[in-house]
């Protein structure tokens, strides 16, 4: 169950509980009854050291799977003067 920081609006006590996903939000501080905001922290995964890109899961001499190669681009087509058309 995750744990949520609250403080009061009013007297600025501040708290973590460990509520359910499911549990209603706290709206009374517990000290002076006034309302309580729920604070928002960053998030605590970091994803450091090898492992994380495609790269570095895959032997160096070749691989199973195949890029497929990009589609060249096709010229345009030359425009035909009018007279020459004919």
């Amino acid at each position: 169950m995750p744990t949520y920081a609250y403080a009061c609006k009013d007297c600025g006590h501040a708290f973590d509980i460990v509520q359910a996903f499911t549990d209603t939000s706290l709206s009374d501080c517990p000290e002076c009854g006034g309302s309580l905001r729920k604070k928002f922290n960053s998030v605590g995964v970091v994803f450091k050291g090898s492992g994380f890109y495609r790269t570095d899961s895959r032997d160096s001499k070749g691989s199973t799977v195949s890029a497929a190669p990009a589609p060249a681009a096709s010229p345009a087509p030359a425009s035909v003067p009018a007279a020459a058309a004919s």
